[in-house]
């Protein structure tokens, strides 16, 4: 039996006291991020995530969010295909009136936006750049081969400096 697919959750049925908790697994659909106007598209689809609620004294909800998600792609460095896996373990508490730190903007009268958080939450994992491997080598900058696969032994000659040009005119005399 699969887990429920839901964008929200209401947290009210739950009927938990103080001090009580649950663990509930549910899957979220996502859209696709675009990140340097490239398209990154989130796997598995939907996405099993494990929700644990904890009802605080005073009425408030602990929210921790746990998931495991690649976004495939290309790689920014040598544009391969790329397809990184990200692990997301995030918190939430939304203790009303107690302050705007204590105020979680995903949940709203008792029911948290799981779609919202989720996508946050992995959006706040993503490094600056998708890569293929950590160890991506890129492109060469002089003839744009992928340099993971181009060998060691790829290299160009270098021609003199242009700037230095003028200085082959001079002419000396003895």
């Amino acid at each position: 039996m699969s887990a429920p697919r839901t964008d929200t959750f209401d947290l009210g049925p739950l009927r938990l006291r103080a001090g009580e908790a649950r663990h509930l697994d549910l899957e979220v659909g996502l859209d696709h991020f675009e990140l340097s106007n490239e398209r990154y598209d989130v796997q598995p689809t939907p996405i099993p995530i494990q929700l644990d609620a904890t009802r605080m004294t005073g009425g408030g909800w602990s929210l921790r969010l746990r998931l495991s998600a690649s976004l495939n792609g290309p790689c920014m460095r040598c544009l391969e295909p790329a397809s990184p896996t990200f692990s997301v373990d995030a918190y939430e508490v939304d203790q009303p009136g107690d302050g705007p730190e204590l105020d979680s903007p995903y949940v709203d009268n008792e029911v948290v936006d799981i779609a919202g958080w989720t996508r946050d939450a992995l959006a706040l994992e993503l490094p600056a750049n998708i890569l293929c491997t950590p160890q991506c080598l890129g492109l060469c900058p002089d003839c744009g081969t992928n340099l993971n696969t181009a060998g060691p032994d790829h290299h160009h000659e270098k021609g003199p400096d242009s700037r230095w040009a003028a200085l082959s005119q001079i002419k000396f005399e003895e």
